[in-house]
């Protein structure tokens, strides 16, 4: 016969197990975008379900026409020249968010920036 121990350790192990499978096998929220238009105008979306509505979010926020960046599981980060909004810019994914707000800093003073600062950042569910 089992002892009342073994049976609560029996199901808090069986608990755990369930629970790691749900949490695994669900599909997660993990699609993002961003739109970038020209002076300074921007529109972001994060944690959608598809990168299809991911991508219609971003553009619906962004006036004007707008190149739109998808990311899954990352971050983005968008950095314009403040001196000069209609000017130069950068945008970048990255796995990490320090990652992303770099390459967007980097890119945008070697397009020309002269005060670059971040605009807009956001990470999806993963990334």
């Amino acid at each position: 016969m089992l002892s009342a121990a073994r049976v609560r350790a029996f199901f808090l192990l069986a608990l755990i197990f369930a629970f790691a499978a749900i949490t695994f096998a669900s599909p997660s929220q993990a699609a993002g975008a961003l739109a970038v238009g020209k002076c300074a105008a921007y529109g972001q979306a994060f944690d959608y379900p598809t990168e299809a509505g991911a991508r219609a979010a971003a553009s619906k926020q962004c006036h004007g026409k707008c190149t739109v960046v998808t990311m899954k599981r990352a971050c983005v980060a968008l950095s314009v020249d403040m001196s000069n909004p209609c000017g130069a810019h950068g945008y970048a994914i990255a796995p990490r968010i320090s990652s992303a707000l770099n390459s967007a800093m980097r890119k945008c003073y070697a397009f020309g920036g002269k005060e670059c600062v971040i605009r807009a950042w956001a990470c999806d569910a993963r990334g």
